[in-house]
């Protein structure tokens, strides 16, 4: 009878080998598709992410539930919307006490580590290891603070180039530090291409001689919508400051650093000094939009060069073979879309995020997925792929059947989104909506404005058909659906401002939606 339950016992136990297969996710902040060629490739190539892409799947769909780089990760690592994880806007304090997935994961037998950005302010916990940038870190010479043998953190400083670091450390644990009689989880977070896009030494004058595309809404005045979109304090005409645009340069380098970035931008600065009194307004503005994209794309190229050592590796060492990749990002970006910079919103640049992942063996090699997913998934794929069982509070669901080619017939066909930062930076109002993919609404609840899109008929989202008889039926299936999303998922009644009225254009016509009265959301 002993020996029985013996052998019961073992077999109910989780099996620690080889056959589990390791994770890795590697991340990035405020990285858009727009700047990824297995997606777009107008603006630049990134063959390694693609590698990732050709090896595995492209996802088209993957929408963040709050676009925002604290929160976006709070939302990784529990698998639960923000306003249950508690983080829900940056400058919050994640509580490390709550359960995510890499403690799971851990408890069930993985070595788990995470390195670069987290973004979180506190101390991460369910680490075996971690080094992670303080704050939102520097481009060079970052400090970071690291778990010691005994479990405390403590602080050093690095020389080099912040993305180059990040890389190394990866290596370096992979190679070195992990436990390898246990699978792993790995979490490599980027700060790059987070604003103010400071390229490393290999790229400061790459993309000098090539004019980049601008976007089709470059020029955008904003009418058809909400005063939302015009009361944002994110354009490139207007707000992009002299460190944003490297008008001089940035603090913390060496003098080695220093006299490369100094080489490189003082004679493009000195040109546009020079050129700046006999240009337009307009001339001032496309200056502008080339010299932030191009830092922004600098600053992709050299994460991409950094995956591209880590794929490498993997492969000469025999781990890829039994390795999930991921490649995502936070959330998605404006690269002069609408003539902004920055995210938040959930129009589609910012709403949609990267998502790519390579299983050998398991995901067909060069496939496309058209599904809704979402990072509200990513906890609960990362617990299926090993083997554990995803607790029940969580909010996403496990892509497992999805990278098998086997979506479920009940996989969602509409999401949720909340946005909370109102007032913070650049000045963009609280929303909540629904998309389909095909329509989407959303409500300024602190305004009290609502808009609808065709995204079918209007992909770029520059006029709001909501209250056009036309789509009566539309906005109340929304509506509706917006009701029902808000109860499954726990949301509590926002704090609104009912009655509050449309404001009227500077131009003085009315605002698209003025004297609507929308109809009540409850929940």
């Amino acid at each position: 009878m002993m020996r029985l339950s013996l052998l019961l016992l073992l077999c109910s136990m989780p099996l620690w080998g080889a056959e589990r297969p390791n994770i890795l996710l590697i991340f990035t902040d405020d990285h858009c598709e727009q700047a990824l060629s297995a997606y777009d490739p107008s603006r630049i190539t990134t063959p390694h992410m693609d590698r990732i892409a050709n090896g595995g799947m492209r996802f088209n769909r993957c929408y963040v539930t709050n676009s925002i780089c604290g929160p976006s990760r709070a939302v990784i690592l529990t698998g639960k919307y923000s306003h249950l994880n508690g983080f829900i806007r940056n400058g919050n304090t994640f509580d490390g006490t709550q359960q995510t997935f890499p403690k799971i994961l851990r408890e069930a037998g993985y070595t788990t580590a995470m390195l670069g950005k987290w973004h979180l302010k506190s101390t991460p916990t369910g680490f075996d290891h971690y080094e992670v940038l303080i704050g939102q870190g520097p481009y060079y010479n970052p400090p970071m603070k690291y778990r010691q043998a005994d479990g405390t953190p403590a602080q050093r400083k690095h020389t080099g180039y912040t993305t180059d670091i990040i890389v190394d450390l990866t290596l370096e644990w992979l190679k070195e530090s992990r436990d390898k009689e246990k699978p792993f989880m790995l979490m490599t977070q980027h700060k790059a291409p987070h604003r103010n896009w400071q390229p490393g030494p290999k790229y400061l004058n790459w993309l000098d001689d090539k004019t980049i595309p601008e976007p089709e809404t470059l020029w955008d005045d904003y009418e058809g919508r909400t005063s939302a979109a015009s009361e944002q304090t994110m354009t490139i005409r207007k707000h992009l400051s002299g460190n944003d645009l490297k008008m001089g340069p940035p603090r913390g380098l060496n003098s080695e650093q220093a006299a490369k970035w100094n080489a490189a931008y003082g004679p493009k600065n000195e040109a546009f000094k020079k050129a700046q009194s006999g240009m337009s307004e307009k001339e001032i503005i496309q200056w502008k939009y080339q010299r932030y994209v191009k830092d922004y794309l600098r600053c992709v190229k050299s994460v991409d060069d950094g995956i591209g050592r880590i794929l490498d590796y993997l492969e000469e060492s025999g781990l890829a073979k039994n390795t999930i990749v991921i490649y995502s990002s936070d959330q998605g970006w404006y690269l002069g879309e609408h003539g902004w910079y920055d995210k938040r919103w959930m129009y589609e640049e910012s709403l949609k995020t990267p998502l790519l992942i390579r299983w050998p063996g398991v995901v067909k090699p060069g496939s496309v997925n058209e599904d809704i997913v979402s990072n509200l998934d990513f906890a609960e794929t990362f617990l299926d792929a090993a083997g554990v069982e995803v607790p029940a509070d969580m909010q996403g669901r496990s892509l497992v059947p999805v990278l098998k080619g086997k979506t479920p017939d009940d996989w969602r066909k509409s999401f949720y989104y909340h946005y909370y930062e109102f007032p913070g930076a650049h000045s963009v109002a609280r929303h909540f909506g629904v998309t389909t993919g095909e329509h989407k609404l959303i409500h300024f609840y602190h305004k009290d404005e609502w808009e609808l899109f065709d995204l079918s008929k209007d992909p770029e989202e520059l006029r709001s058909v909501y209250g056009d008889a036309s789509y009566a039926g539309v906005e109340a299936a929304l509506k509706k659906e917006l009701e029902r999303l808000r109860t499954d998922y726990k949301l509590p009644v926002p704090e609104e401002r009912p009655g509050a009225r449309q404001p009227r254009k500077k131009n003085g016509k009315k605002n698209a939606n003025e004297n609507k009265k929308p109809r009540p959301i409850s929940g």
